[in-house]
């Protein structure tokens, strides 16, 4: 529903929003932020710009702008920015927070309940009909951010050498942004067309009436930029990151499970450009092939349940944290859960602590301006290297699902109906992700129902 007034309608600028009732708003949009990053920001949108009006139109994009600059989750990012902006670090700290806490807690119960009764016929028919639901959501995902940025024939090159490099050669994830951003460094200066962003939102935005931080609000104090406001933020941020990979080493050694998972996340964190799904085959490599934290199976139902969950999808993470702890038994077989809850935690931590500083630190320097952020050819070409990586993600999860037994095992044709039945649905009918991974799990119950599972 379209909620832009006429132009000569009036209405009164908002009165003043209270931490605490900015604290119960941020803590409701924890448990709806159902639809990926696409979804949570039109929830945000319509909430914050539409129908409360606490930040304007063009000041909610210019944020979100800068959110899609960085790397980690740009929906949880622009709720901390916005949560700052208005209530200064705190409520910074408090917005993203709650965008994130909710689906932690979740996704422990469910993954607690995965290891203990994932063998149940029931659960595992269930995880039966998601998976290759899971397999046309990241299709999908491929396709929706291909659209976007394979612009032109350079884009499609990139994309394309992107995945011959992972896929035939197992180039690890961090290379290949790097080389993308290189290339999109360099080739700029020769062909800027070609790398600049597409899209924008365009000049004439509808009014909502006056907001509370409109457009010609003033920077309030804490939201200027100052030299010793950066260090000090910085120093924090690092000295945080610091005193947590302290304590893991002192606790559990260099080679130690939670250690290794701190500093891999750490990595991680710094590689989401493009989404969950960009970073998904570098957790893959790291999670499963290096560390053996858990198996490519538990890495797809782990996604799974991070499709059901609110809050932002590289969330899965946690999944992996707690399986992997759980395995591993980090704090002694008489402790597993409480191990594993501490493992999904711990990577949590890691994962998100570098959104706060990007938005902590940086914030004050997006408000100093509200032109052309620059700088964005690299993140054209990491966007169109991304396509490539998440098409082999595709094909990794098909592999697994078609042939759950390997090329030499049987042909799985039920699951191939369902993936082309789910694949249809999202894209020639735009079903949702929750009706979607809903319907594909009563399908796997009924076939569970009628057949012994693993036929």
């Amino acid at each position: 529903m379209d909620t832009a007034l006429p132009k000569d309608a009036v209405l009164a600028r908002p009165h003043p929003v209270s931490f605490f009732e900015a604290l119960c708003f941020w803590l409701k949009l924890g448990f709806i932020s159902f639809g990926g990053p696409a979804g949570q920001i039109a929830v945000m949108h319509a909430e914050l710009v539409e129908r409360r009006r606490w930040i304007s139109e063009k000041r909610f994009l210019h944020a979100l702008n800068y959110c899609m600059l960085l790397p980690g989750p740009e929906a949880q990012q622009l709720a901390t920015y916005i949560g700052w902006l208005m209530h200064r670090t705190w409520g910074g700290i408090v917005a993203g927070a709650l965008f994130v806490l909710p689906s932690l807690f979740i996704l422990i119960a469910l993954s607690w309940v995965y290891l203990r009764f994932g063998s149940v016929p029931l659960v595992a028919g269930v995880f039966y009909g998601i998976k290759p639901a899971v397999t046309a959501l990241v299709l999908h995902a491929a396709h929706r951010i291909g659209t976007r940025a394979l612009k032109n024939a350079w884009m499609w090159g990139i994309a394309l050498a992107a995945f011959v490099a992972i896929f035939a050669f197992n180039a690890p994830f961090p290379a290949i942004v790097l080389a993308a951003a290189l290339i999109g460094h360099f080739g700029a200066r020769r062909a800027p067309q070609v790398f600049a962003l597409g899209g924008g939102h365009g000049g004439g935005q509808p009014s909502y009436g006056p907001a509370l931080i409109d457009d010609d609000t003033p920077t309030p104090s804490h939201a200027r930029f100052t030299r010793a406001r950066l260090l000090r933020i910085l120093l924090v941020g690092l000295g945080l990151w610091a005193a947590g990979m302290a304590v893991l080493v002192a606790t559990q050694g260099v080679q130690g499970t939670l250690t290794q998972m701190g500093w891999f996340f750490t990595k991680a964190a710094m590689l989401t450009f493009g989404g969950a799904y960009a970073v998904l085959p570098y957790v893959y490599q790291g999670a499963v092939e290096q560390h053996g934290w858990l198996s490519g199976t538990q890495m797809m139902d782990g996604l799974a349940l991070g499709e059901t969950t609110p809050g932002p999808l590289i969330m899965v993470v946690a999944f992996v944290g707690f399986v992997g702890g759980w395995l591993k038994e980090v704090m002694g077989p008489d402790a597993v859960f409480a191990g594993a809850a501490l493992a999904a935690s711990i990577v949590t931590w890691f994962t998100f602590l570098p959104s706060f500083i990007f938005i902590l630190a940086g914030g004050p320097a997006i408000e100093a301006t509200h032109g052309k952020l620059g700088f964005t050819a690299p993140l054209s070409a990491i966007t169109a290297a991304v396509v490539g990586v998440i098409l082999n993600l595709a094909l990794f999860f098909a592999y697994h699902v078609l042939w759950p037994k390997g090329f030499d095992g049987p042909f799985d044709a039920v699951s191939a109906l369902i993936v082309a039945v789910a694949t249809v649905a999202l894209f020639r009918f735009k079903v949702g992700v929750i009706t979607l991974i809903a319907a594909c799990a009563a399908l796997g119950l009924v076939i569970q129902c009628v057949r012994p599972l693993g036929l």
